[in-house]
């Protein structure tokens, strides 16, 4: 096991009706802030109406600000940034998934710096200072609600690139189930890809003597892949929208990654794809992380057994080490399939004349991953995989 820093000051906010608080909680922090959110969801549900009358109660003046789109756009942060210098904002409450939360973060980096925003991705520049962030999460999938991570687009340049820093982890976030129940079925689905994604980018390496942390993600795989049909043929099971939103933060808080050696090629040959094509970063996760799968395993045939085993229960005593490792392969893609996700690039209408750019797009910062290093060809051929 590695040496590791754990520390989360994220506070969770969990269970019924708790964003009726919202407003108590903001003025903790400010009486002027950004709402800034999606599209009409939050409307028609009425959980708009609920939010603006608890912050109107608490005496907090908001500036609304919507129009996040999935993979968050960078030209809508920039928008977002001279509102906020403009009504001099010192808050963002982001109410959405991680789309939004995202495009609040990036917002957040920008207000007191003076260059372009997109420094900060590009790496040119380290973040010194931003906006407190908050959020009430209405889709668990990115754990952006407490992460240290934002995730945006540049529609110009097709470059989805991510940033990563404390300073971003919101200081609360409302993890309320109910608001889970108007979902559809797409982003549900996208949602559990998502999260499962973030624990097979931690519980895929090279680290040795991880037993705590190896069973944990296991058991949290275990729990969503239990709870992800239940959610989608009833979209409002209580019980199992709770496992599952708890399950998203726990996939992405920092919590599953201690002491081991992450890897994280997966996500950037993914945002490559949905930097071009714009499809949901799920649903580009579940073509591409079996893909990867397939490309990597006998780098370390033992973990990836142990995953077949543990988690998807292949009964390894009839078969070799490696039989099990792909049958567990298998069933990860087969889990996707019936949630309704496409598997190959092919059913997204991808080109193949694209994955040279893709490829080169995905190492712009140098080679990916750790369980095994990626260079421009193995993209190439991870993505060949994935048609």
């Amino acid at each position: 096991m590695n040496n590791f820093v754990f520390c989360n000051p994220t506070r969770i906010i969990f269970g019924k009706n708790t964003h009726h608080e919202i407003g108590k909680e903001v003025e903790k922090y400010s009486k002027n802030i950004l709402l800034h959110y999606g599209g009409n969801r939050i409307k028609k549900s009425k959980l708009y109406d609920e939010v603006v009358l608890s912050l109107k109660k608490s005496g907090i003046a908001y500036t609304e600000f919507s129009g996040v789109k999935p993979n968050p756009k960078l030209s809508l942060v920039r928008e977002g940034i001279k509102l906020c210098r403009k009504k001099s904002i010192d808050f963002i409450l982001a109410i959405g998934g991680g789309s939004v939360i995202d495009s609040a973060k990036a917002i957040s980096m920008g207000v007191n710096y003076d260059g372009d925003v997109w420094d900060f991705f590009m790496g040119k520049v380290i973040l010194q200072s931003a906006l407190k962030v908050a959020t009430i999460l209405t889709l668990p999938a990115a754990g952006s609600e407490s992460s240290p991570n934002s995730v945006i687009t540049n529609e110009i340049s097709c470059m989805k690139l991510g940033y990563g820093h404390d300073l971003l982890r919101p200081v609360f976030s409302i993890l309320n189930p109910e608001l889970c129940f108007s979902l559809p079925k797409e982003q549900i689905a996208n949602g559990v890809c998502d999260m499962m994604a973030h624990i097979f980018e931690r519980y895929f390496t090279n680290t040795k003597n991880t037993e705590l942390s190896d069973k944990l993600c296991e058991s949290i795989l275990k729990t969503i892949i239990n709870n992800a049909l239940k959610v989608i043929n009833n979209c409002e099971n209580y019980n199992a929208w709770a496992e599952l939103i708890l399950a998203g933060n726990l996939a992405h808080n920092g919590f599953l990654g201690m002491g081991r050696t992450e890897d994280w090629a997966s996500h950037s040959i993914e945002h490559a794809i949905s930097a071009i094509y714009d499809i949901a970063h799920g649903a580009g996760l579940a073509i591409i992380f079996p893909a990867w799968m397939k490309y990597v395993y006998k780098h370390n045939t033992p973990l990836f057994t142990q995953f077949a085993v543990n988690v998807w229960n292949v009964n390894d005593a009839i078969r070799n080490e490696e039989d099990t490792a792909r049958i567990g392969i298998e069933k990860t893609e087969i889990f996707f399939k019936n949630l309704g996700l496409p598997t190959r690039l092919s059913e997204i209408n991808v080109n193949k004349s694209s994955i040279d750019t893709m490829a080169k797009k995905s190492i712009i910062f140098g080679e990916l991953g750790n369980l095994k290093k990626l260079c421009y060809t193995d993209i190439v051929e991870i993505y060949k995989l994935a048609f």
